[in-house]
């Protein structure tokens, strides 16, 4: 078996209701990121799909961690789901991100298109165009749509050093299966939960990602990340669901089965 480094974490840290479930009581919004570092070697940055901050929370983001702390920070919807104002959010996006780059603790970007983000040849050419804005740091791409899983796809993807990042979500027609693929040196996997009642009610609040992992569903990801990790050098597992502290709970848990310390 490749040397690989594995990296898991959570889809965010700042949630009101992981006080009590994994933040101690009383804990301070500002203090969760001191917190969290602690317990986890990586976070993946998803508020910067709703806003693009100011760069000085993400220099003082920066400033809370140690050297070898890893950020992926997730692309501006105007990127993935408005395109059309893609263009107008560029500047300003890499402008908050810059103080994470200078860090050198910016290690990825994730894009996640929408469901309704369909392969098409100007989708596809859409995605390898854009590769060059996002310079030389790592960029992921996300389908939610299984009619993005095809081999021409994977090459395109592979051609152009844009990784593919899996998922684990409900196992609903028309939803992106669970495939072990890499498309560069890095291997990214999203958990998303197998909430199949609520996946379709995408309105804000929604209990989507409100999911509990049991042991033997995280048991049947072993095996495809061992298959990652034959062709990879490193990997991401981030948690994305978020409710009540299970991305935690199930984040740890798998540290736990691939024997992983921090």
């Amino acid at each position: 078996m490749s040397r690989c480094r594995i990296l898991i974490g959570t889809s965010g840290y700042s949630f009101a209701d992981w006080i009590g479930e994994f933040y101690p009581i009383g804990i301070k919004k500002g203090k969760m990121l001191d917190y969290y570092k602690d317990h986890f070697p990586a976070v993946e940055i998803n508020s910067t799909y709703y806003r693009i901050p100011h760069p000085s929370v993400f220099y003082h983001m920066a400033d809370k961690v140690p050297e070898d702390f890893e950020f992926i920070v997730k692309t501006h919807s105007s990127f993935t789901h408005e395109r059309e104002k893609a263009e107008e959010n560029f500047d300003r996006f890499f402008e908050a991100v810059k103080p994470l780059i200078d860090a050198g603790k910016l290690k990825g970007y994730l894009a996640q298109f929408p469901w309704s983000f369909r392969y098409s040849a100007a989708c596809l050419k859409y995605i390898i165009d854009s590769r060059s804005r996002f310079g030389n740091i790592p960029l992921f791409v996300e389908f939610r749509n299984a009619d993005w899983d095809r081999e021409e796809v994977y090459r395109s993807l592979k051609d152009n050093e844009i990784g593919i990042c899996c998922v684990d979500e409900p196992r609903l027609d028309g939803l992106f299966p669970p495939r072990a693929i890499a498309t560069t040196s890095i291997g990214y996997v999203r958990f998303h939960g197998r909430n199949e009642r609520d996946w379709w009610k995408a309105r804000p609040g929604s209990d989507r990602y409100n999911y509990d992992y049991k042991k033997e569903e995280l048991a049947d990801w072993l095996k495809k990340i061992d298959m990652l990790r034959q062709e990879t050098e490193k990997i991401y597992l981030f948690f994305n669901n978020c409710h009540l502290g299970q991305a935690v709970k199930n984040a740890k848990m798998m540290m736990e089965m691939m024997q992983l310390e921090f």
